[in-house]
């Protein structure tokens, strides 16, 4: 009697995990492109709060953020933005002046956070919001032409990344010097494209889960 009273018992604590399983797989089909466009604005968010901590006198957070995002961002200052200065962006001759050294190399650049001057920049570079800010709008788009849009070919994904890799590898190498706004348009292009690329397939995916669920339980 023992035996079958724990046997019901661990089905029915089985049947309950396995609900609640396939209610968050079901939440997350149905409601991903909101969760995608969530997470990514915050990603977003997060490097533009690090300089309104910095100059409101909360180092410890502030400095938490540049260190998180340094792992996937140059962070070099001529090439972000500032707020709180007296400029949104400066180049590297007139950082000099506050104290960055262009000799110092790219190590003594990146730990360059701003001062009461110049304000502080942004935890993440001009082309990494221009990426992820035109991934949210698009993001935002999409939901509004969901259904109706199809996935672009690889072949128009890489001319449209072209742009981004020829502006980034040449300023690189030393060919060239790019501007703030060359970043910005072609890092919107990558970011856009990425959407334009990935979600189609993530919302036809998403829709074959919902299907699959909802005729499992029937």
């Amino acid at each position: 009697m023992t035996s079958s009273r724990e046997e019901e018992a661990q089905s029915s604590v089985q049947s309950a995990v396995a609900r609640r399983v396939d209610g968050a797989v079901m939440g997350i089909a149905r409601h991903w492109l909101a969760l995608f466009n969530s997470l990514v604005a915050l990603y977003l968010i997060l490097p533009f709060l690090a300089p309104v901590l910095a100059t409101s006198g909360l180092a410890l957070p502030a400095s938490l953020i540049y260190s998180v995002y340094s792992a996937t961002c140059h962070q070099l200052p001529e090439r972000s933005y500032f707020l709180f200065g007296e400029q949104p962006l400066y180049s590297l001759t007139s950082l000099e002046r506050s104290g960055v050294e262009s000799d110092g190399g790219l190590w003594q650049r990146r730990a360059f956070r701003g001062n009461d001057d110049t304000g502080y920049k942004v935890a993440i570079c001009q082309r990494d919001v221009a990426i992820y800010g035109s991934v949210v709008a698009a993001g935002l788009l999409f939901g509004l032409l969901r259904g109706r849009v199809r996935s672009i070919s690889l072949k128009i994904y890489v001319l449209l990344l072209f742009p981004m890799a020829l502006d980034g590898l040449s300023q690189l190498f030393g060919l060239r010097e790019s501007s703030w706004w060359l970043r910005s348009v072609t890092g919107a292009l990558f970011g856009g494209a990425s959407v334009w690329l990935a979600y189609p397939y993530i919302e036809a995916a998403m829709r074959d889960v919902i299907r699959h669920e909802e005729f499992r339980l029937r």
